[in-house]
């Protein structure tokens, strides 16, 4: 998503609730919020579709949000949001980014407690007062304390799928410049963690101070903070701050392993160094006064008896010991998967057409594409009911008939319901050839049961983003997720890596785990845009930080292979 589609859609999200607060027109609500999700889910910037005069021609835009898009293009600013922003204290528009403090919540703080801004809010919550308040209770108040946690620590950092296309596209254009010689990013970003802060990147050239007034120039910058001999800062589109290194070839591979961290990881290679009479920096690797080794990574893990660890692995939950063995796993590869299993099409609320992501599937070189549309009783996502659904079906035949290159997988995101049973009969879920059971309401009860019985279904293959976090919004429902895993593994079903930036959900942690209990995994990208199916790159990166191998994820396998596993399963 574009930094204009961002703000725009954060400001229509922010009007929807300040209506809310002041108890405005609920239609009018739901078309704010309705408008702000289509913008999240367009790739392509609003500016280019305006110029085009085709903003109308967005699905669930109509012409006075349509204008309002074109008002904020043109001025920056728009008249109305201002307008229903002024209704309510300054200080409460901040609030509305808090997870778990819903409109209506602080509406009542407002009007009961006089609740005005952060300092208000922790009060009323501090003292009880909000809690004895109707409706409200220390449950919810206790959610909304950790969602204030939440907002404030996200607020540190960006999500890595904010930040990935942003810090591509600089790596390509430094790698492309004949005076640098490499340029890898370093830090939490090259590690995959899920949330990033300032981002590190290091270049190899022989010329310095070049390439640093190459960085500082490069088409994305907003404004240069430092731009000296080796280092430069910058911020890009986004208010994204990257720093650069510029490094001898000699000290390239030294310096990127110390500024990729971890930092535990780091303090255990020093220690192994110490004892064997050597010390690590980011200049190289010494024995007393000479230098023995920096030019590559793989140098410097040799040079004190370890095999080259991969980024995503250097915690210092075990990798280090496993290198020493010469023990590592064999991570799956960002270019070893053949096919996404977890699209959405415009048969619910996604909005390309099943030719479209076909084609799109082509052109990323993938063998298969699941179209997995949610189920009927999901309204709000335009669920499929059993006559859309037959349709589908037979379009899928159709256009696999045309042989695109890229085969579409007939899937379906089935909800699991309350009582564990699943949105379609099992007449139904047997035709589907991948059904991926998934829980989208009841997040404040404990859903471990509910889970479990659907895992019984014979014909559920798998579990999607199994925890329901929301990274910066929620942390997910309340669930026992060991019971889960052995649940998986006792039913012979799949677990997602949900690659969605805003998930990535399974936690690397809760992967291993599974891994070692003898779980298989698939990757999908819950993406609703063909424009969102890079984030398949995510996935990959957290797999390999749940130190997942190819054989424990099934889109390593081809089209007939793919398909006859699944059938396998039911």
């Amino acid at each position: 998503m574009s930094k204009l589609n961002k703000e725009i859609a954060d400001i229509f999200f922010k009007m929807a609730d300040a209506l809310e607060i002041i108890g405005e027109n609920q239609f009018k609500i739901i078309a704010y919020r309705k408008a702000a999700r289509v913008i999240s889910d367009i790739p392509e910037d609003l500016r280019k579709i305006y110029k085009e005069g085709k903003l109308k021609d967005i699905p669930g835009i109509g012409e006075g949000i349509s204008k309002k898009i074109q008002e904020y293009i043109e001025t920056g600013s728009i008249k109305k949001a201002e307008e229903v922003f002024s209704k309510i204290p300054e200080g409460i528009i901040p609030l509305l980014s808090v997870p778990s403090l819903g409109p209506r919540t602080i509406a009542v703080a407002y009007q009961k407690l006089g609740v005005k801004n952060l300092k208000d809010l922790k009060k009323v919550l501090k003292d009880g007062s909000l809690a004895k308040l109707p409706g409200m209770g220390q449950k919810k108040v206790d959610n909304i304390i950790k969602g204030i946690e939440l907002w404030q620590k996200g607020k540190e950092r960006f999500l890595l799928g904010e930040i990935y296309p942003v810090v591509e596209d600089i790596i390509q254009e430094l790698r492309g410049h004949k005076k640098i010689m490499d340029a890898v990013p370093a830090g939490s970003y090259r590690r995959m963690k899920e949330t990033v802060g300032d981002v590190d990147i290091l270049v190899a050239t022989k010329e310095t101070k070049k390439a640093i007034d190459v960085f500082c120039s490069l088409k994305g910058v907003e404004r240069v903070l430092a731009q000296g001999e080796t280092k430069g800062s910058c911020i890009f589109e986004g208010d994204i701050q990257v720093d650069l290194r510029a490094l001898p070839p000699e000290s390239f591979g030294s310096a990127l392993q110390y500024f990729t961290g971890s930092k535990a990881h780091n303090v255990h290679l020093r220690g192994i160094a110490k004892q064997k009479g050597l010390k690590i920096s980011e200049y190289g690797v010494f024995k007393k006064d000479k230098k023995i080794a920096g030019e590559t990574e793989e140098e410097v893990y040799k040079s004190i008896g370890l095999i080259w660890i991969p980024p995503e692995m250097r915690e210092d939950t075990g990798e280090i010991e496993l290198a020493l063995e010469g023990k590592l796993p064999d991570l799956v590869d960002y270019d070893d998967l053949k096919g996404d299993l977890h699209v959405h099409s415009k048969y619910s609320d996604g909005s390309a057409t099943l030719e479209e992501l076909a084609i799109q599937g082509r052109k990323m070189g993938y063998e298969y594409i699941a179209v997995c549309d949610h189920s009927q009783g999901a309204k709000y996502a335009g669920g499929l009911d059993l006559d859309e659904l037959k349709k589908k079906m037979d379009e899928i035949k159709k256009v696999n008939a045309k042989r695109t290159g890229c085969y579409l997988i007939m899937g379906a995101e089935v909800d699991i319901l309350p009582d564990g049973s699943l949105d379609y009969p099992d007449e139904i879920l047997k035709e589907i050839d991948f059904v991926v059971a998934s829980v989208h309401t009841g997040f404040k009860k404990d859903n471990t049961e509910r889970i479990l019985k659907a895992l019984e279904n014979p014909y559920v293959h798998g579990l999607s983003h199994p925890t329901g976090r929301l990274l910066g919004q929620r942390e997910g429902y309340t669930l026992d997720i060991e019971a889960v895993i052995d649940k998986v593994v006792q039913e012979n079903k799949l677990i997602e890596l949900n690659a969605y930036y805003e998930r990535l959900d399974l936690y690397d942690v809760y992967l291993r785990r599974a891994k070692e209990k003898g779980a298989k995994f698939y990757i999908g990208t819950d993406a609703h845009h063909t424009g969102q199916l890079w984030m398949i790159k995510l996935g990959i990166g957290m797999a390999r930080r749940g130190w997942l191998e190819k054989k424990d994820v099934i889109n390593t396998m081809g089209y007939k292979q793919v398909l006859k596993f699944l059938k396998s399963q039911k």
